[in-house]
């Protein structure tokens, strides 16, 4: 098939374009710039300067590649990630989210696309009430925390044009492995060597993890399988923090993690991080397991903590 990666150069459209590649299809990846369109060339595919800002030029790209299948996994991460200015962190994602995803649906529609896939999130981002682990079913947090509103508003926007177009999306657990925050020289790996990262109150929140490359193998499987709708892609162990967070500690050789008031966090962490550290819901993958014929590699984070962040 003719496959269009909007964001070929990230974390998950740069591990994707070479599988698909070698699986026979014809790929072509965008990028914001002429190296990284380059580095796209450079593994057989076809790279494409695109600005994921500029409808127009999503317009063009995706018109000039004619694709059966395109995914969308525009993100703009750079900045890195603070708790306390969580939307102002994201608002340039947010906008991907929104703008980008409305001018790749429209231009599928245009060519004919058959099948759109667009990256979403889980986790913090789930009714922070009830069970302990959500699914696709559940609804989206009716009151998150103000300092993320916008992105989570951002999330269901994109989840449903997808849904709507008749497309899927994809909702990513929080990565790990090599090249994340949470990985071999990450912002948050380093944070918790430097015993940075506190077990806040009881540590009651749920998280669901994913690896980097079980996110590739669950988007890999959309291509082809899956009815419209919304899936979670996580592992098989949703877990508090109290639990997962000193099992990372002693993964990496650091000392286990400090347990700190919500009270006091607040003021480092802001109401959005003390929330997310202590009322969090998990997310279930059974839907994905079963729609997509898909199983991740790392079934529990406590495996992929012990061999699959990228630690020398």
């Amino acid at each position: 098939m003719k496959i269009f990666i909007a964001g070929g150069t990230g974390a998950v459209g740069s591990r994707l374009i070479p599988q698909l590649v070698a699986a026979g299809h014809e790929v072509t990846g965008t990028s914001r710039g002429v190296a990284g369109a380059g580095r796209i060339d450079a593994v057989g595919a076809h790279g494409v300067v695109m600005d994921g800002r500029d409808a127009a030029s999503i317009r063009r790209a995706v018109l000039d590649a004619q694709p059966d299948v395109v995914v969308h996994q525009l993100t703009s991460l750079a900045e890195g990630f603070d708790f306390k200015r969580f939307d102002e962190v994201f608002a340039v994602t947010d906008e991907l989210r929104t703008h980008a995803t409305d001018a790749l649906i429209s231009a599928a529609q245009e060519v004919g696309t058959g099948r759109v896939i667009v990256q979403s999130y889980t986790g913090w981002t789930n009714e922070r009430t009830g069970g302990p682990v959500k699914t696709e079913a559940d609804p989206l947090d009716p009151h998150p925390v103000p300092t993320s509103a916008k992105s989570l508003a951002a999330i269901a926007h994109a989840e449903r044009a997808a849904v709507d177009a008749g497309g899927l999306a994809l909702r990513y657990g929080s990565f790990y492995g090599s090249g994340q925050s949470l990985g071999e020289g990450g912002e948050m790996l380093e944070a918790v060597r430097r015993r940075q990262v506190p077990i806040v109150g009881r540590g009651t929140g749920v998280w669901s993890f994913c690896h980097i490359d079980d996110a590739v193998s669950a988007t890999i499987a959309a291509v082809t399988r899956g009815a419209a709708g919304v899936y979670n892609v996580v592992d098989d162990e949703p877990a508090p923090v109290s639990t997962w967070l000193p099992e990372l500690a002693q993964a990496v050789g650091a000392k286990k993690p400090l347990r700190v008031p919500a009270w006091i966090a607040r003021s480092v962490l802001g109401e959005f991080g003390v929330a997310w550290m202590t009322t969090a819901r998990g997310s279930s993958n059974a839907k994905a397991k079963a729609d997509l014929d898909w199983a991740p590699r790392f079934a529990s984070w406590r495996e992929g903590f012990r061999t699959g962040l990228g630690v020398r």
